[in-house]
Protein backbone atom coordinates (compact mmCIF):
# COMPACT_ATOMS: atom_id res chain seq x y z
CA UNK A 1 0.00 0.00 0.00
CA UNK A 2 1.08 3.50 -0.88
CA UNK A 3 1.57 6.15 1.52
CA UNK A 4 -0.68 8.92 0.89
CA UNK A 5 1.92 11.82 2.13
CA UNK A 6 3.73 10.73 -0.70
CA UNK A 7 1.46 11.28 -3.83
CA UNK A 8 -1.18 13.65 -2.86
CA UNK A 9 1.31 16.77 -2.10
CA UNK A 10 2.77 16.23 -5.34
CA UNK A 11 -0.44 16.38 -6.94
CA UNK A 12 -2.37 18.69 -5.48
CA UNK A 13 0.42 21.54 -6.92
CA UNK A 14 0.47 19.95 -10.10
CA UNK A 15 -3.32 20.09 -10.28
CA UNK A 16 -3.14 23.81 -8.45
CA UNK A 17 -0.43 24.86 -11.03
CA UNK A 18 -2.24 23.93 -13.65
CA UNK A 19 0.66 22.31 -15.56
CA UNK A 20 1.44 19.70 -17.83
CA UNK A 21 3.57 17.10 -15.81
CA UNK A 22 4.07 13.73 -15.93
CA UNK A 23 3.26 11.80 -12.49
CA UNK A 24 5.39 8.91 -11.94
CA UNK A 25 5.25 6.44 -8.89
CA UNK A 26 9.03 6.89 -7.86
CA UNK A 27 9.88 6.97 -4.40
CA UNK A 28 6.27 5.35 -3.88
CA UNK A 29 6.35 2.38 -1.47
CA UNK A 30 4.30 -0.49 -2.82
CA UNK A 31 3.38 -4.29 -1.68
CA UNK A 32 6.51 -6.73 -1.99
CA UNK A 33 4.39 -8.58 -4.87
CA UNK A 34 3.17 -5.26 -6.49
CA UNK A 35 4.92 -4.51 -10.22
CA UNK A 36 5.22 -1.17 -10.98
CA UNK A 37 5.07 0.28 -14.14
CA UNK A 38 8.25 2.79 -15.44
CA UNK A 39 5.85 5.13 -16.17
CA UNK A 40 2.49 6.69 -15.23
CA UNK A 41 -0.23 8.80 -17.51
CA UNK A 42 1.36 12.32 -18.25
CA UNK A 43 -1.91 14.29 -17.38
CA UNK A 44 -2.67 18.11 -18.66
CA UNK A 45 -4.99 20.05 -16.01
CA UNK A 46 -6.54 22.63 -17.88
CA UNK A 47 -9.19 24.09 -14.89
CA UNK A 48 -9.31 23.71 -11.50
CA UNK A 49 -12.23 24.81 -9.21
CA UNK A 50 -12.71 24.70 -4.90
CA UNK A 51 -16.48 23.43 -5.00
CA UNK A 52 -16.58 23.49 -1.22
CA UNK A 53 -14.00 22.97 1.48
CA UNK A 54 -12.66 19.42 0.79
CA UNK A 55 -14.36 19.24 -2.74
CA UNK A 56 -12.22 19.98 -5.60
CA UNK A 57 -12.93 19.73 -9.68
CA UNK A 58 -10.38 19.64 -12.51
CA UNK A 59 -10.84 19.17 -16.29
CA UNK A 60 -7.49 17.68 -17.70
CA UNK A 61 -6.18 16.16 -21.19
CA UNK A 62 -4.52 12.72 -21.83
CA UNK A 63 -2.71 12.28 -24.96
CA UNK A 64 -3.33 9.03 -26.19
CA UNK A 65 -1.82 6.92 -28.99
CA UNK A 66 -4.91 7.82 -31.08
CA UNK A 67 -5.61 11.39 -29.73
CA UNK A 68 -6.39 13.51 -27.01
CA UNK A 69 -8.71 12.93 -24.47
CA UNK A 70 -10.71 15.18 -22.43
CA UNK A 71 -11.40 14.57 -18.66
CA UNK A 72 -13.06 15.91 -15.67
CA UNK A 73 -11.85 15.11 -12.06
CA UNK A 74 -14.21 15.71 -9.17
CA UNK A 75 -11.50 14.99 -5.67
CA UNK A 76 -13.29 14.29 -2.12
CA UNK A 77 -11.51 14.79 1.14
CA UNK A 78 -13.18 12.61 3.09
CA UNK A 79 -11.46 13.52 6.19
CA UNK A 80 -13.32 16.87 5.84
CA UNK A 81 -16.06 16.01 8.92
CA UNK A 82 -19.04 17.38 6.48
CA UNK A 83 -17.85 16.40 3.32
CA UNK A 84 -19.41 12.58 2.31
CA UNK A 85 -19.81 10.21 -0.46
CA UNK A 86 -23.72 8.67 -1.11
CA UNK A 87 -25.35 6.79 -3.89
CA UNK A 88 -27.41 8.94 -6.35
CA UNK A 89 -30.52 6.67 -7.23
CA UNK A 90 -34.29 7.23 -8.55
CA UNK A 91 -36.98 6.87 -6.41
CA UNK A 92 -37.16 2.82 -7.47
CA UNK A 93 -34.86 0.31 -8.08
CA UNK A 94 -36.17 -0.30 -11.17
CA UNK A 95 -36.06 3.01 -12.91
CA UNK A 96 -33.50 5.36 -14.33
CA UNK A 97 -32.75 8.81 -14.53
CA UNK A 98 -29.92 11.40 -15.62
CA UNK A 99 -27.17 12.43 -13.15
CA UNK A 100 -27.73 15.73 -12.95
CA UNK A 101 -31.62 15.46 -11.64
CA UNK A 102 -30.30 13.03 -8.90
CA UNK A 103 -27.70 15.33 -7.61
CA UNK A 104 -29.97 18.28 -7.78
CA UNK A 105 -32.77 16.10 -6.21
CA UNK A 106 -30.32 14.79 -3.38
CA UNK A 107 -28.67 17.64 -2.62
CA UNK A 108 -25.37 17.07 -4.20
CA UNK A 109 -22.63 19.24 -4.82
CA UNK A 110 -21.79 17.06 -7.76
CA UNK A 111 -21.73 13.51 -9.22
CA UNK A 112 -20.63 11.09 -11.65
CA UNK A 113 -22.88 8.32 -13.15
CA UNK A 114 -22.50 4.76 -11.19
CA UNK A 115 -22.63 1.14 -12.31
CA UNK A 116 -23.66 -0.59 -15.75
CA UNK A 117 -27.70 -1.71 -16.05
CA UNK A 118 -30.03 -3.28 -18.12
CA UNK A 119 -30.79 -1.47 -20.59
CA UNK A 120 -31.87 -3.70 -23.17
CA UNK A 121 -33.20 -7.01 -23.57
CA UNK A 122 -33.35 -9.93 -26.34
CA UNK A 123 -36.09 -12.01 -24.57
CA UNK A 124 -39.44 -11.38 -26.54
CA UNK A 125 -42.05 -9.43 -24.72
CA UNK A 126 -39.64 -9.28 -21.76
CA UNK A 127 -38.44 -5.22 -20.77
CA UNK A 128 -35.82 -3.93 -19.38
CA UNK A 129 -35.68 -3.24 -15.64
CA UNK A 130 -33.11 -0.04 -15.86
CA UNK A 131 -31.77 -1.71 -12.59
CA UNK A 132 -28.07 -2.39 -11.93
CA UNK A 133 -26.32 -5.10 -12.61
CA UNK A 134 -24.54 -4.69 -9.00
CA UNK A 135 -25.61 -4.04 -5.09
CA UNK A 136 -26.61 -0.83 -4.17
CA UNK A 137 -26.26 0.35 -0.42
CA UNK A 138 -28.22 4.44 0.29
CA UNK A 139 -27.77 6.16 3.54
CA UNK A 140 -27.53 2.37 5.13
CA UNK A 141 -29.98 1.06 3.47
CA UNK A 142 -29.76 -2.09 1.13
CA UNK A 143 -31.30 -2.00 -1.91
CA UNK A 144 -30.11 -4.80 -3.87
CA UNK A 145 -27.56 -7.32 -4.73
CA UNK A 146 -25.88 -8.35 -7.73
CA UNK A 147 -26.87 -10.70 -10.49
CA UNK A 148 -24.30 -13.82 -11.89
CA UNK A 149 -21.92 -12.29 -13.38
CA UNK A 150 -22.90 -13.62 -16.91
CA UNK A 151 -25.49 -12.01 -16.51
CA UNK A 152 -24.30 -8.18 -16.65
CA UNK A 153 -23.84 -6.11 -18.88
CA UNK A 154 -21.02 -4.31 -20.03
CA UNK A 155 -16.80 -5.28 -20.98
CA UNK A 156 -15.29 -8.26 -19.67
CA UNK A 157 -14.37 -8.39 -15.99
CA UNK A 158 -10.75 -8.74 -14.96
CA UNK A 159 -10.12 -12.42 -13.44
CA UNK A 160 -11.24 -12.85 -9.80
CA UNK A 161 -13.72 -10.08 -9.72
CA UNK A 162 -17.38 -10.43 -10.12
CA UNK A 163 -20.56 -8.30 -10.25
CA UNK A 164 -20.69 -8.62 -6.27
CA UNK A 165 -17.35 -6.33 -5.89
CA UNK A 166 -18.36 -2.34 -4.85
CA UNK A 167 -17.32 0.74 -4.64
CA UNK A 168 -18.18 2.21 -1.18
CA UNK A 169 -17.56 4.00 2.34
CA UNK A 170 -17.85 2.11 5.40
CA UNK A 171 -19.32 3.58 8.75
CA UNK A 172 -15.70 4.87 9.49
CA UNK A 173 -15.86 7.46 6.82
CA UNK A 174 -13.56 5.67 4.55
CA UNK A 175 -14.15 4.64 1.52
CA UNK A 176 -12.65 1.47 -0.03
CA UNK A 177 -13.38 -0.85 -2.90
CA UNK A 178 -15.05 -4.29 -1.86
CA UNK A 179 -17.14 -7.36 -2.28
CA UNK A 180 -20.72 -7.92 -0.67
CA UNK A 181 -22.40 -11.42 -0.19
CA UNK A 182 -26.17 -11.74 0.72
CA UNK A 183 -26.67 -13.65 3.67
CA UNK A 184 -30.43 -14.25 3.60
CA UNK A 185 -33.67 -17.08 4.26
CA UNK A 186 -37.30 -17.89 3.90
CA UNK A 187 -37.90 -19.73 7.20
CA UNK A 188 -41.34 -21.66 7.90
CA UNK A 189 -42.56 -24.75 9.28
CA UNK A 190 -42.47 -26.21 5.23
CA UNK A 191 -38.17 -25.85 6.10
CA UNK A 192 -35.64 -23.18 5.56
CA UNK A 193 -34.67 -21.57 2.06
CA UNK A 194 -31.70 -20.08 1.18
CA UNK A 195 -31.88 -16.13 -0.63
CA UNK A 196 -30.08 -16.14 -3.87
CA UNK A 197 -31.29 -12.44 -5.52
CA UNK A 198 -32.74 -9.14 -3.57
CA UNK A 199 -34.05 -6.65 -5.75
CA UNK A 200 -32.18 -7.63 -8.50
CA UNK A 201 -32.95 -8.14 -12.54
CA UNK A 202 -31.62 -11.60 -12.66
CA UNK A 203 -31.65 -14.73 -10.47
CA UNK A 204 -29.66 -17.71 -10.68
CA UNK A 205 -30.48 -20.61 -11.41
CA UNK A 206 -32.49 -22.79 -9.28
CA UNK A 207 -32.74 -19.61 -7.01
CA UNK A 208 -35.03 -17.78 -4.73
CA UNK A 209 -35.51 -13.96 -4.65
CA UNK A 210 -36.63 -11.40 -2.58
CA UNK A 211 -38.62 -8.13 -4.00
CA UNK A 212 -39.74 -5.07 -1.68
CA UNK A 213 -41.11 -2.03 -1.82
CA UNK A 214 -37.81 -0.39 -3.43
CA UNK A 215 -38.01 -2.44 -6.51
CA UNK A 216 -40.81 -0.73 -7.65
CA UNK A 217 -43.26 -1.31 -10.21
CA UNK A 218 -41.19 -3.04 -12.83
CA UNK A 219 -42.24 -6.98 -13.73
CA UNK A 220 -40.46 -9.43 -12.25
CA UNK A 221 -40.21 -11.89 -14.76
CA UNK A 222 -36.99 -10.59 -16.03
CA UNK A 223 -35.29 -12.23 -13.07
CA UNK A 224 -35.95 -15.66 -14.66
CA UNK A 225 -34.63 -15.20 -17.65
CA UNK A 226 -30.97 -16.32 -18.75
CA UNK A 227 -28.92 -18.16 -16.70
CA UNK A 228 -25.85 -18.51 -14.52
CA UNK A 229 -23.39 -18.82 -18.39
CA UNK A 230 -25.65 -16.97 -20.46
CA UNK A 231 -27.48 -13.59 -20.69
CA UNK A 232 -29.47 -14.43 -23.39
CA UNK A 233 -30.41 -18.00 -22.44
CA UNK A 234 -34.35 -18.23 -22.63
CA UNK A 235 -36.36 -17.07 -19.48
CA UNK A 236 -37.31 -20.43 -17.36
CA UNK A 237 -40.74 -21.84 -17.81
CA UNK A 238 -40.35 -23.09 -14.41
CA UNK A 239 -41.25 -20.62 -11.89
CA UNK A 240 -43.04 -19.29 -8.78
CA UNK A 241 -44.24 -16.56 -6.81
CA UNK A 242 -45.12 -15.96 -3.50
CA UNK A 243 -46.54 -12.49 -1.68
CA UNK A 244 -45.81 -12.58 2.54
CA UNK A 245 -47.54 -9.39 4.16
CA UNK A 246 -46.68 -9.10 7.92
CA UNK A 247 -45.03 -12.41 8.24
CA UNK A 248 -48.13 -14.59 6.74
CA UNK A 249 -48.14 -15.61 3.26
CA UNK A 250 -51.32 -14.16 1.29
CA UNK A 251 -50.97 -15.12 -2.72
CA UNK A 252 -49.00 -17.64 -4.66
CA UNK A 253 -49.10 -18.48 -8.43
CA UNK A 254 -46.73 -19.56 -11.19
CA UNK A 255 -45.64 -16.46 -12.40
CA UNK A 256 -43.62 -13.36 -11.70
CA UNK A 257 -45.80 -10.48 -11.48
CA UNK A 258 -45.62 -6.65 -11.76
CA UNK A 259 -46.61 -3.31 -10.54
CA UNK A 260 -46.10 -1.68 -7.02
CA UNK A 261 -45.11 -3.78 -3.96
CA UNK A 262 -46.88 -1.96 -0.42
CA UNK A 263 -44.13 -1.52 1.79
CA UNK A 264 -44.45 -4.09 4.64
CA UNK A 265 -44.93 -6.62 1.70
CA UNK A 266 -42.35 -9.41 0.13
CA UNK A 267 -42.39 -10.77 -2.85
CA UNK A 268 -40.21 -14.09 -3.46
CA UNK A 269 -39.49 -15.55 -7.21
CA UNK A 270 -38.62 -18.66 -7.54
CA UNK A 271 -37.11 -20.25 -10.37
CA UNK A 272 -36.41 -24.57 -11.26
CA UNK A 273 -35.34 -26.07 -7.47
CA UNK A 274 -36.75 -22.64 -6.10
CA UNK A 275 -39.64 -22.83 -7.98
CA UNK A 276 -40.34 -25.98 -6.36
CA UNK A 277 -39.43 -24.55 -2.74
CA UNK A 278 -41.56 -21.65 -2.75
CA UNK A 279 -44.15 -24.27 -4.27
CA UNK A 280 -44.36 -25.90 0.03
CA UNK A 281 -45.94 -22.76 0.88
CA UNK A 282 -49.43 -22.15 0.92
CA UNK A 283 -51.77 -18.75 1.82
CA UNK A 284 -51.96 -18.27 5.42
CA UNK A 285 -48.55 -20.00 6.01
CA UNK A 286 -46.17 -18.23 8.32
CA UNK A 287 -43.08 -17.49 7.01
CA UNK A 288 -40.03 -15.07 8.89
CA UNK A 289 -37.85 -13.52 5.77
CA UNK A 290 -34.67 -12.13 6.64
CA UNK A 291 -31.20 -10.82 4.37
CA UNK A 292 -28.50 -8.61 4.95
CA UNK A 293 -25.39 -7.71 2.77
CA UNK A 294 -22.55 -8.44 4.50
CA UNK A 295 -18.91 -7.31 3.36
CA UNK A 296 -15.57 -8.81 2.78
CA UNK A 297 -13.91 -5.86 4.82
CA UNK A 298 -15.05 -4.03 7.70
CA UNK A 299 -16.49 -2.20 8.97
CA UNK A 300 -19.87 -2.46 7.87
CA UNK A 301 -20.48 -0.20 4.31
CA UNK A 302 -23.20 2.62 4.72
CA UNK A 303 -22.73 3.01 0.66
CA UNK A 304 -21.65 0.76 -2.00
CA UNK A 305 -22.60 0.84 -5.66
CA UNK A 306 -21.51 -1.63 -8.22
CA UNK A 307 -18.05 -1.39 -9.78
CA UNK A 308 -15.52 -3.48 -11.91
CA UNK A 309 -12.04 -3.73 -10.07
CA UNK A 310 -9.32 -2.30 -12.62
CA UNK A 311 -6.28 -1.44 -9.76
CA UNK A 312 -5.19 -2.93 -6.20
CA UNK A 313 -2.93 -2.12 -4.41
CA UNK A 314 -1.16 0.77 -6.58
CA UNK A 315 -1.04 -1.69 -9.46
CA UNK A 316 -3.43 -2.44 -11.92
CA UNK A 317 -4.89 -5.70 -12.12
CA UNK A 318 -3.93 -8.33 -14.77
CA UNK A 319 -6.35 -9.02 -17.81
CA UNK A 320 -7.60 -5.63 -18.37
CA UNK A 321 -8.09 -5.01 -22.01
CA UNK A 322 -5.76 -2.88 -23.57
CA UNK A 323 -7.62 -2.80 -27.00
CA UNK A 324 -10.92 -1.09 -26.89
CA UNK A 325 -10.59 2.31 -26.01
CA UNK A 326 -14.09 3.91 -25.10
CA UNK A 327 -15.65 6.87 -23.37
CA UNK A 328 -15.40 5.88 -19.50
CA UNK A 329 -16.10 6.91 -16.01
CA UNK A 330 -13.95 5.38 -12.54
CA UNK A 331 -13.71 6.09 -8.73
CA UNK A 332 -10.94 5.99 -6.95
CA UNK A 333 -9.67 6.07 -3.60
CA UNK A 334 -6.41 7.14 -1.66
CA UNK A 335 -4.57 4.21 0.07
CA UNK A 336 -5.88 5.64 3.61
CA UNK A 337 -9.39 5.60 1.92
CA UNK A 338 -10.15 9.52 2.88
CA UNK A 339 -9.33 10.77 -0.66
CA UNK A 340 -11.68 9.98 -3.55
CA UNK A 341 -11.24 10.21 -7.23
CA UNK A 342 -14.22 10.41 -9.37
CA UNK A 343 -13.37 10.54 -13.45
CA UNK A 344 -15.62 10.52 -16.19
CA UNK A 345 -14.27 11.27 -19.87
CA UNK A 346 -15.82 13.58 -22.34
CA UNK A 347 -18.10 11.94 -24.63
CA UNK A 348 -18.02 14.10 -27.91
CA UNK A 349 -15.42 14.70 -30.73
CA UNK A 350 -12.78 15.70 -30.88
CA UNK A 351 -11.81 15.61 -27.12
CA UNK A 352 -13.13 11.82 -27.06
CA UNK A 353 -10.38 9.28 -28.35
CA UNK A 354 -11.01 7.60 -24.79
CA UNK A 355 -9.26 5.31 -23.09
CA UNK A 356 -8.88 1.55 -23.01
CA UNK A 357 -9.63 -0.01 -19.67
CA UNK A 358 -6.03 -0.50 -18.77
CA UNK A 359 -5.40 3.25 -19.52
CA UNK A 360 -7.92 3.80 -16.79
CA UNK A 361 -6.41 2.31 -14.91
CA UNK A 362 -3.05 3.72 -15.26
CA UNK A 363 -4.85 7.32 -15.02
CA UNK A 364 -6.96 6.42 -11.31
CA UNK A 365 -2.91 5.19 -9.76
CA UNK A 366 -1.76 8.43 -11.76
CA UNK A 367 -4.15 10.57 -9.85
CA UNK A 368 -3.08 9.09 -7.07
CA UNK A 369 -5.54 6.19 -5.88
CA UNK A 370 -4.27 2.75 -4.52
CA UNK A 371 -7.85 1.14 -5.26
CA UNK A 372 -10.48 1.65 -8.23
CA UNK A 373 -13.22 0.72 -10.16
CA UNK A 374 -14.31 1.01 -13.97
CA UNK A 375 -18.51 2.33 -13.94
CA UNK A 376 -20.32 1.76 -17.09
CA UNK A 377 -18.75 4.57 -19.65
CA UNK A 378 -19.92 6.06 -23.86
CA UNK A 379 -23.41 7.64 -23.29
CA UNK A 380 -23.28 7.06 -19.16
CA UNK A 381 -20.65 8.28 -18.56
CA UNK A 382 -21.86 11.75 -16.95
CA UNK A 383 -19.94 14.42 -14.24
CA UNK A 384 -22.50 17.25 -13.30
CA UNK A 385 -21.18 20.28 -10.83
CA UNK A 386 -22.85 22.31 -8.63
CA UNK A 387 -20.18 25.79 -8.57
CA UNK A 388 -20.39 27.78 -5.84
CA UNK A 389 -23.18 30.18 -6.31
CA UNK A 390 -25.22 27.83 -8.21
CA UNK A 391 -28.84 26.72 -8.08
CA UNK A 392 -28.60 23.80 -9.77
CA UNK A 393 -25.70 21.15 -10.94
CA UNK A 394 -25.37 20.49 -14.87
CA UNK A 395 -23.84 18.13 -16.74
CA UNK A 396 -20.29 19.25 -17.62
CA UNK A 397 -18.64 16.42 -19.92
CA UNK A 398 -20.42 16.58 -23.22
CA UNK A 399 -22.59 12.91 -23.06
CA UNK A 400 -21.75 11.11 -26.55
CA UNK A 401 -25.50 10.44 -26.76
CA UNK A 402 -25.42 14.56 -27.09
CA UNK A 403 -27.59 14.93 -24.21
CA UNK A 404 -27.64 13.05 -20.57
CA UNK A 405 -28.45 9.45 -20.77
CA UNK A 406 -30.72 8.12 -17.93
CA UNK A 407 -29.01 5.56 -15.76
CA UNK A 408 -29.41 3.36 -12.72
CA UNK A 409 -27.17 4.84 -10.37
CA UNK A 410 -24.58 7.17 -9.57
CA UNK A 411 -22.03 7.97 -7.17
CA UNK A 412 -22.59 11.95 -4.71
CA UNK A 413 -20.63 14.13 -2.99
CA UNK A 414 -22.09 15.68 -0.75
CA UNK A 415 -21.46 18.67 1.97
CA UNK A 416 -22.99 18.81 5.34
CA UNK A 417 -25.40 16.02 4.54
CA UNK A 418 -25.48 14.04 7.70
Amino acid sequence: MRSPHLVRPRLALLLAAGLTALVTPAGVAHAATATVPATATPITVTSTEQLAPGVRYDSFQVTTPRGVTVGYLLTADLSKNKVSLDLLHPEAVAQRKVVSAMTNEQGAVAGVNGDFFNNSETHAGVTPTYSSSGPEIADGEELKFAVPTAQRFGPSLAPGTSTRDVFGVGVNGQARVDTLSLDGEVRSTKGTIALGGLNQYALPVDGVGLFTADWGTASRVRATCGTDTSRSDPCSTHTYEVTVRDGVVTAVGPTPGAGAIPVGTQVLVGREGGADALDDLAVGDQVQVREKLVSAGKPKLTFAVGGAPILRDGTPLTGLDTKTAAVRSSAGVSPDGRTVYLVALAGRAPASAGFTIAELADLMRSLGADAAVNLDGGGSSTVAVREPGQAAATARNSPSDGTERMVANGIGIFVGKH
